[in-house]
């Protein structure tokens, strides 16, 4: 019998993405290496298109007793889960990327006669936020989540590592190395967080949990 593959994932995997791993062969560790929680902000000064690049900051949002008057704006957002949320909870969703700067990319080239507030969490990268400024777009920004990073030790040995995030990735390194594990990321984001540290990287060709896990279970195979 070859010993099966051990990989650790960054973050907590729900049933379903496990599942597929483990009938895979392959042995599941996984910890929570950043933790998210919901601040209190104001929904004031509002423009008229919202970007969300999370789903944190949807959630974030959604709990805030005010956010029925939200949805008769347009919104813009990053990544698949992140518009099904808003869809399933009324949003009117104009457009969405798999990345931040596509994103940027279509609002300074489609939209930038219009002005637009960005529900953001307090780690989030200046890909978009700078794009919009330089190309002078109106845009104001209310932090609705924080990010924090929660480092642990792993002490077992692991053929392959999952990230989810460039913070994942700065979580990760705080207190262990990477030799030679290979490195399986969502995205180019999360890759170019180990650019200095290791060539071992896979990128998912879509930014989502399960294109990882297949990405895993073809490697492994």
């Amino acid at each position: 019998m070859s010993k099966s593959i051990q990989i650790l994932s960054t973050k907590k995997l729900s049933g379903e993405q496990k599942q597929a791993l483990v009938k895979a062969n392959i042995e599941v560790i996984e910890a929570d290496f950043i933790q998210t929680q919901n601040k209190p902000f104001e929904l004031k000064d509002l423009n008229e298109n919202l970007i969300f690049t999370s789903q944190n900051a949807v959630h974030s949002v959604l709990s805030n007793p005010d956010s029925e008057k939200l949805k008769s704006k347009n919104v813009f957002c990053v990544g698949l889960k992140t518009k099904i949320l808003l869809s399933e909870n009324g949003f009117n969703v104009v457009a969405y990327t798999g990345y931040a700067a596509d994103l940027a990319e279509i609002i300074t080239l489609i939209y930038r006669s219009e002005s637009y507030t960005f529900f953001s969490g307090n780690l989030r990268r200046e890909t978009l936020p700078k794009a919009l400024k330089d190309a002078d777009v109106k845009m104001n920004e209310i932090q609705v989540y924080d990010t924090s990073l929660v480092p642990q030790k792993i002490k077992n040995t692991v053929d392959g590592i999952l990230f989810f995030s460039p913070s994942g990735v700065e979580s990760y390194l705080k207190d262990n190395t990477i030799k030679k594990e290979k490195c399986f990321c969502i995205g180019d984001t999360t890759a170019e967080a180990l650019d200095k540290i290791t060539k071992n990287i896979i990128i998912a060709d879509q930014p989502t949990v399960e294109d990882v896990i297949e990405d895993v279970i073809n490697e492994y195979k």
